[in-house]
């Protein structure tokens, strides 16, 4: 029987981390031939690549020889069988069983549809913010986006896309799929029920990849996507957001690699239609200066009434 639905994985460097997430996964899909797993292991040197080995047929390993980047989730998705695929960080996981059977269902149901957004919450149970949730976010509705951690999408339809943009490395990815989704006909559904916990270790995130690749991928979408009346405003409002990151982490070596990257290399303008930009407004707003720090200053009075 092949599987209905492949949950794919990666990790580099983050054994417990792993271990806490197969941990759940194997029991969730412990007696169900429609379920198959694949951990990918992006060159890890702290054991992980071994555990991931050891655990025979009960999961299907990806064991890579380099850090690649999300491009080893590419390669994970190539081993895919499943009609579906749940795509999940070592530090995430479904809240419980049911939500894989909640975005199999939804993705049957509903033929539109290329990708359900799940909800992101914390240990905690709090919701993890992010520009594309919808103003409700108890309850389902459109989205332009989804956040990595956690999203079902159809197989085919990532395939035909060319699954997740190598040349990006980390971060911003999510919205390079998601735009090319929306250009081939595909609903994005942001679906709540599908709950998923993002534990989330940001120790192993230095803040020097956080600067450099979230600046620099970003002035490529802008470049790739938007007009050029659009452009130098969301540009120079993206420098200034990097610049001001930059600062706080004392990244600034790498904020300008990033900013030089994201400006000298070429990138083709693809003009999107009218309905997409207008979809795209929240992106928009992220990265005007004016619009960002409202943002921040609204975020700032809730926390401190």
């Amino acid at each position: 029987m092949s599987p209905v639905l492949s949950i794919v994985f990666l990790n580099y460097n983050r054994l417990s981390e792993t271990r806490w997430t197969l941990d759940r996964l194997l029991r969730f899909a412990r007696g169900r031939e429609d379920i198959e797993i694949i951990a990918v292991d992006n060159g890890s040197t702290d054991g992980t690549r071994e555990y991931i080995g050891s655990l025979g047929r009960a999961i299907t390993p990806v064991l890579l020889n380099d850090n690649l980047g999300i491009a080893g989730y590419n390669r994970g998705f190539e081993q895919a069988r499943g009609k579906y695929l749940l795509v999940l960080d070592d530090d995430s996981c479904p809240s419980d069983s049911s939500v894989l059977d909640l975005g199999v269902a939804w993705l049957d149901e509903h033929p539109e549809t290329g990708i359900v957004a799940c909800r992101i919450e914390t240990p905690t149970g709090e919701l993890q913010w992010s520009w594309h949730l919808p103003e409700d976010p108890d309850r389902p509705a459109p989205s332009v986006a989804f956040v990595g951690c956690g999203f079902f999408i159809r197989r085919d339809l990532f395939r035909q896309i060319g699954w997740y943009p190598e040349d990006f490395f980390l971060y911003q990815n999510e919205l390079e799929v998601s735009i090319r989704c929306r250009l081939e006909g595909a609903g994005i559904d942001y679906l709540p029920e599908c709950r998923v916990i993002h534990r989330g270790v940001p120790a192993t995130r230095p803040g020097e990849r956080r600067i450099f690749f979230s600046t620099r991928n970003t002035l490529w979408l802008i470049r790739r996507y938007f007009p050029p009346g659009q452009r130098p405003r969301l540009i120079a409002g993206r420098l200034l957001i990097g610049l001001g990151r930059a600062l706080w982490f004392r990244q600034m070596g790498a904020y300008m690699r990033a900013v030089r990257e994201g400006l000298e290399r070429s990138q083709p303008y693809r003009p999107l239609p009218t309905w997409l930009r207008s979809e795209l407004l929240p992106f928009r707003r992220q990265n005007e200066i004016f619009s960002h720090f409202q943002a921040w200053r609204s975020s700032f009075k809730g926390r401190n009434p």
